[in-house]
């Protein structure tokens, strides 16, 4: 495999870097203030898009930008894996702050500049672990997006928002700073380098203990700390923290589920199977089996709870525990078709979920009702919006010709491929389940009886609200016709 060095990675991550601090000396106008988070966007976006055709021909792309100790580099690699995860964080980046200021706007939200400055390096965080060459690098950029986002979970400044941010730093600094470090500094200390390897960077070890454990248990230890130590890929029981995070406002919960927070930990445990592991040494050690046990309990429990969920930005959030799992369910099955089908899930479930968020926010914008049991017939006043809604759903339920069948079909495939029949049946009852808690918010909105007052005075959000959900929810049906893009993407990433 041929090797390109460049400095767009670094340029990518820095765009939004640089954004950040044009944001926040432009508090004192808005406009201007907004105008630099699309532009940073768009130019972020164009270097992302960029490489596409380099990395399609084969071709890796490096550049390091400084050593640290031997082994350990601030470095980036850009492969078809992480260029998958840049393209769609970078676009939605583009359609989430339109929206954002459709929404903050219209509800008079405080502290806009601090929102959009924390967003600005949320997006420089994701674009560092989508391009991390190494350990090293993918740990740096994944604490930064923790910090970084914690401001934006505790926007409103509440009770409920201070209690949510505990939680958020508990849960994903806790597990970063003690498990997954301790990984992995154990990692280098084993191998002597941090760097990503396609063959497993335990491949060339041949000693058979370390300070006096066999290395097969080390190394299953070890794997266990990596996958909870990447607590934002919400496996139970190291999800809590993501319901939550719910108090935050509407386009918060839309970067943590689609284009940022969640996707970075369900990235970063693709990165762990096929870049730190490798799949002889997943097979070996049974790893894949314990991973596709957790991911199959997290799929059907957090589904469950999601039934019992009145609110509907709670339901989707336990709807995005559950669908965070198909991706590590996945890459768990060790075939090509199961880790394509996980994989393509970061941009299949980043575009249905953030649509199903932007009519969320858009229903709140409007008629400022979170509960799906206020929304009887809200779609005679809301045409556009439970269309989009209607169109996440049938995404997340797996119906053809939506983004989410493109997933559940490979996983499928996957799991008939490996004859791993119970986990077919777990994709398949998920499946049953998801239509259990969407079926209902579609028939009640569209059939229900309206309230007594008919809903009077609630009509479509504002223009820059609805636009937003109309492009994703498009988006959200092109995937599901179209998806060959991506899948030569991941064609070049797990060769």
């Amino acid at each position: 495999m041929e090797t390109l060095i460049s400095i767009k990675p670094l340029l990518a991550v820095l765009v939004s870097a640089i954004a950040a601090v044009l944001i926040m000396c432009s508090y004192k106008r808005p406009n201007l203030r907004e105008g630099w988070s699309i532009g940073a966007g768009v130019i972020k976006f164009l270097i992302v898009i960029s490489m596409t055709p380099v990395i399609l021909s084969g071709t890796v792309i490096k550049y390091t930008v400084f050593q640290i100790l031997p082994g350990v580099e601030l470095a980036f690699k850009v492969d078809g894996i992480g260029l998958l995860f840049a393209t769609t964080s970078s676009f939605l980046w583009i359609i989430t702050t339109v929206y954002s200021m459709g929404y903050m706007r219209t509800l008079e939200e405080h502290a806009q500049t601090r929102y959009y400055t924390c967003f600005a390096i949320a997006l420089s965080s994701a674009m560092g672990v989508a391009f991390a060459g190494n350990l090293f690098t993918l740990f740096f950029f994944y604490e930064i997006l923790s910090l970084c986002t914690l401001p934006l979970v505790i926007h409103n400044e509440g009770a409920k928002d201070w209690d949510a941010g505990r939680k958020y730093l508990l849960y994903l600094v806790g597990a970063s700073s003690s498990i997954l470090l301790g990984a992995i500094i154990l990692t280098y200390c084993l191998t002597g380098t941090l760097d990503f390897n396609k063959a497993g960077m335990f491949a060339g070890i041949t000693a058979t203990t370390f300070s006096g454990m066999e290395i097969p248990t080390l190394l299953t230890i070890m794997y266990f700390m990596f996958l909870y130590g990447f607590a934002k890929a919400g496996l139970m029981p190291m999800h809590n923290w993501l319901p939550s995070a719910m108090v935050a406002p509407t386009p918060v919960s839309a970067l943590l589920h689609a284009v940022a927070v969640v996707k970075v930990g369900a990235f970063c445990i693709v990165r762990l199977v096929v870049d730190v592991y490798g799949v002889p040494t997943m097979q070996n050690l049974h790893l894949g089996d314990y991973t596709a046990i957790i991911a199959s309990i997290t799929i059907l429990a957090s589904s469950a709870y999601a039934l019992t969920q009145d609110n509907l930005k709670m339901r989707l959030a336990y709807s995005t525990v559950s669908q965070l799992s198909y991706i590590v369910l996945g890459v768990a099955l060790l075939s090509v078709s199961g880790i394509t089908g996980g994989i393509i899930h970061i941009v299949n479930h980043a575009f249905t979920k953030i649509t199903l968020f932007f009519c969320a926010g858009a229903i709140y914008v409007a008629s400022h009702k979170t509960n799906i049991s206020e929304m009887h017939g809200i779609a005679r006043k809301m045409p556009w919006t439970i269309a989009a809604f209607t169109i996440g759903s049938l995404s997340i339920i797996g119906v053809p010709l939506f983004a989410g069948f493109i997933t559940k079909w490979h996983l499928a495939v996957g799991t008939i491929e490996t004859r791993s029949w119970m986990l077919l049946g777990v994709i398949l009852t998920s499946s049953l389940l998801n239509v259990a808690y969407f079926a209902p918010v579609v028939y009640k909105a569209v059939f229900g009886t309206p309230p007594a007052d008919g809903h009077e005075g609630i009509s479509e959000a504002p223009y820059k609200v609805l636009i937003p959900l109309l492009i994703t929810a498009v988006g959200t049906v092109a995937l599901g016709i179209y998806p060959d893009h991506f899948l030569n993407l991941i064609k070049v990433g797990i060769r």
